[in-house]
């Protein structure tokens, strides 16, 4: 993507988030991708500047983050047999079907997971895609190709799954690898596209797939290869009580044992679901700063259970928030996933002990922060222009006193505008340079061959 000295001020917001409680009540100035001024309410920029997007209608956020998705899984959205199923078996009935990925699926499942997420506000993306077939080995590369053809920043994760049925695991022996080939595989792909730099658009994690499904081996090794490489971390981790369970009989000890057993206690971690955590392993959690992803859509679908949000984050761990993938959510709307998340979280706690704020934090600063990164994930002087803005002009807004609770509480799920990198990405609800039409004519028969 390339940026330009050309500066646009975006003015006059009917609303703003910043993350952060600084004054950007009069917009902000963006140049060379980057914020180069906020401008407080009612005042114009000291800066000068090209091009005025007028804003008045438009309630202003950083773009939103997503941290744990599966891109491959818009594939087999409502796929009959695994309707009403918990976690393990929805697996062992979705893994064989999984197994018949080919590159044409997972370059189309991609772009159309990213096209939904961006035109729900999203800007940056983390996918976690662990299902390697014969064929498919360069599933990865498919994928940051996919991203630089959307424009889009992204985290992807080099997911694996070594522990097949034969080795007392869940997946099939068709989807599994050999620990060597994962290893030497996640060496090339951080030497070929992890960006380190700030500002980066691609970058990679490590991210075996759960415990369930991976050797104590791979875990240990994966750990070392990321502290060489500084790299994340990332995986599934105490998501159902059947976990639990399996994690005491193979390993003797519960998932958070485990972790810290295999060198995983760390803040270069984060996990997905988080869910069946004990008061002490919060704590142990909080105190090593790793990263929790809320994953509500999914975790009610499956009946798995309720994120400890709030008192995770007390304890000092980043939370941030992500849709999961589409065979368990199954859409890909990160604004609509952000509305479930307090409406779970209202099930947990009180009402006035969380609020819209919380869960709009939530998804732009704290999954920033379980991602690494301090460039993103705010509306600040020098943070990347990565912003979603929102028009509150459909019914389901009419009447609503507070713009930005509306946005929650009222259910927005489609964005107006988005911008990654200070480009313009989605215009008047419309994704820039794809063909819907033909993304999801190509996309629904790719689909459809899998499933059949």
């Amino acid at each position: 993507m390339t940026t330009s000295t050309h500066t646009i001020w975006i003015k006059q917001p009917l609303a703003v988030f910043t993350a952060n409680d600084e004054d950007a009540g009069g917009g902000i100035l963006i140049q060379e991708g980057k914020i180069i001024e906020l401008v407080a309410k009612g005042a114009t920029p000291q800066a000068d500047y090209d091009e005025i997007y007028d804003a008045a209608e438009s309630v202003l956020l950083p773009g939103l983050i997503n941290i744990h998705h599966h891109f491959y899984q818009t594939l087999t959205r409502a796929y009959p047999p695994a309707l009403n199923k918990r976690l393990f078996p929805w697996l062992q009935t979705l893994y064989p079907v999984w197994a018949g990925l080919t590159p044409d699926s997972i370059r189309s499942s991609s772009i159309l997971a990213m096209a939904e997420l961006m035109l729900s506000g999203c800007t940056t993306a983390s996918d976690h895609h662990y299902v390697f077939p014969d064929g498919l080995e360069n599933a990865i590369d498919i994928q940051f190709a996919a991203a630089q053809e959307m424009d889009m920043r992204v985290y992807l994760t080099r997911g694996s799954m070594s522990l097949g049925e034969e080795q007392g695991g869940l997946p099939p022996q068709t989807t599994v690898q050999l620990e060597e080939e994962i290893l030497q595989d996640s060496e090339r792909l951080i030497q070929s596209y992890h960006q380190p730099e700030e500002g980066a658009m691609q970058r990679l994690a490590l991210a075996p797939c759960s415990p369930f499904s991976v050797s104590e081996s791979l875990m240990k090794a994966s750990a070392q290869m990321a502290e060489q490489y500084d790299v994340r971390l990332h995986t599934h981790l105490a998501e159902t009580e059947d976990e639990n369970r399996f994690c005491l009989e193979h390993f003797g000890m519960r998932p958070v044992d485990y972790l810290e057993h295999c060198g995983w206690m760390s803040n270069r971690v984060w996990l997905a679901h988080g869910i069946y955590f004990s008061d002490e392993e919060v704590k142990r959690l909080g105190h090593a700063g790793v990263g929790i992803c809320h994953c509500p859509s999914s975790n009610m679908i499956l009946a798995s259970g309720i994120c400890r949000g709030i008192e995770l984050e007390q304890a000092g761990c980043p939370v941030g928030i992500g849709v999961d993938g589409s065979a368990s959510n199954d859409h890909s709307n990160l604004m609509a996933e952000v509305r479930q998340a307090l409406l779970i979280q209202r099930l947990r706690y009180q009402a006035d002990e969380i609020s819209h704020l919380d869960v709009l934090r939530w998804v732009t600063k704290g999954s920033a922060a379980c991602l690494g990164r301090n460039d993103i994930g705010e509306i600040a002087v020098g943070k990347q222009a990565d912003l979603a803005l929102f028009k509150l002009d459909e019914l389901r807004f009419s009447g609503a006193g507070d713009p930005l609770a509306a946005l929650i509480l009222c259910g927005a799920e489609k964005a107006d505008r988005v911008m990654v990198q200070g480009r313009w990405r989605v215009i008047d609800g419309r994704l820039q340079g794809i063909d819907l039409a033909e993304l999801m004519g190509e996309h629904h028969h790719l689909a459809m061959q899998l499933q059949n």
